[in-house]
């Protein structure tokens, strides 16, 4: 199951991967059906074009949901305004196909707007802190 998604993707990001030259890194120990990252360190709109998309996309094309994890271990403020462009494009382009999106990280306004995201989005958000991200993971498990 782990490491499903490394055989979908072009091996020009993968290569990118390894030379650790993106700063979103997809998390392979997750349920097949979730698609998981890890963002670090400061966060462009090519990280999102060349690991978030792609990874979305094959997940809907195998899927037809999403079922979403994102572990922030970068503030916010690390992320530069094209990455939070291509993050809008993501979340629109895939608007009815959001399942569960569980956000993990130790900024706690992070976590409440997450949170409160689910009010207004398709699907369930829901934020943890780093502490619990196996139960983000649990909870991401359970389809909704």
């Amino acid at each position: 199951m782990a490491g499903h998604y490394s055989k979908t993707f072009p091996s020009k990001i993968l290569l990118c991967l390894l030379k650790n030259e993106i700063m979103l890194s997809i998390i392979r120990e997750t349920p097949p059906h979730v698609f998981g990252v890890r963002a670090t360190g400061q966060v462009t709109a090519e990280d999102l074009k060349s690991v978030l998309l792609p990874g979305l996309e094959v997940l809907t094309t195998q899927y037809g949901e999403i079922y979403y994890l994102l572990v922030l271990e970068t503030p916010v403020e690390n992320f530069t305004a094209g990455a939070w462009f291509q993050d809008m494009i993501a979340g629109l382009k895939h608007f009815t196909k959001w399942k569960k999106a569980a956000v993990v990280t130790d900024e706690k306004t992070v976590e409440k707007f997450t949170d409160a995201f689910g009010y207004v989005a398709p699907g369930e958000f829901k934020g943890f802190p780093l502490a619990l991200l196996d139960d983000a993971i649990d909870w991401l498990n359970v389809k909704s």
